[in-house]
């Protein structure tokens, strides 16, 4: 019975997040990174992040706005989660771009794919409670390179 206390939650707990990926990713979050600019200039970025997550956890909304001394951007995106992939659409509105992403979810990792004609990022997500890393590769002549760290605000 004590085997069962101590180690029944966070087995539980696992399996909801491989079957609920984004139920721990709710609410408003911010921090900063660092951008690498296509020149290769790198500039401090500040970022903050909204995450609209359904009640079984498997579709969420994006609402991502990150700025750097010579550098914005607004990004909003709706991804939803079947079977361990992930797919969905996002917009980027300084730009006026939009595209599909594609990918997968594990607990506590997002690896996905944003593209449209003539551009496709990287995207790598990693939760860990109340922290979030977010790294965006793309070979862009705008950038090439974000990297931002993230923390829950207050809930």
């Amino acid at each position: 019975m004590l085997a069962v206390a101590l180690f029944g939650p966070p087995a539980v707990a696992q399996a909801e997040a491989a079957v609920k990926p984004f139920i721990n990713m709710s609410g408003s979050w911010q921090g900063n990174g660092i951008i690498t600019l296509g020149t290769g200039d790198k500039e401090r970025i500040r970022c903050r992040v909204t995450y609209a997550v359904d009640d079984p956890g498997i579709r969420f909304e994006q609402e991502l706005r990150c700025a750097s001394d010579s550098y914005k951007f607004e990004l909003s995106s709706d991804i939803s989660y079947v079977n361990g992939y992930l797919t969905g659409r996002w917009n980027e509105t300084v730009s006026r771009t939009s595209g599909t992403i594609s990918g997968r979810a594990l607990p506590g990792r997002i690896e996905a794919l944003a593209e449209t004609s003539g551009f496709a990022a990287t995207l790598t997500m990693i939760t860990r409670g109340d922290s979030q890393l977010v790294q965006i590769e793309s070979k862009s002549p705008d950038i090439s390179d974000v990297s931002i760290s993230l923390r829950r605000s207050s809930r």
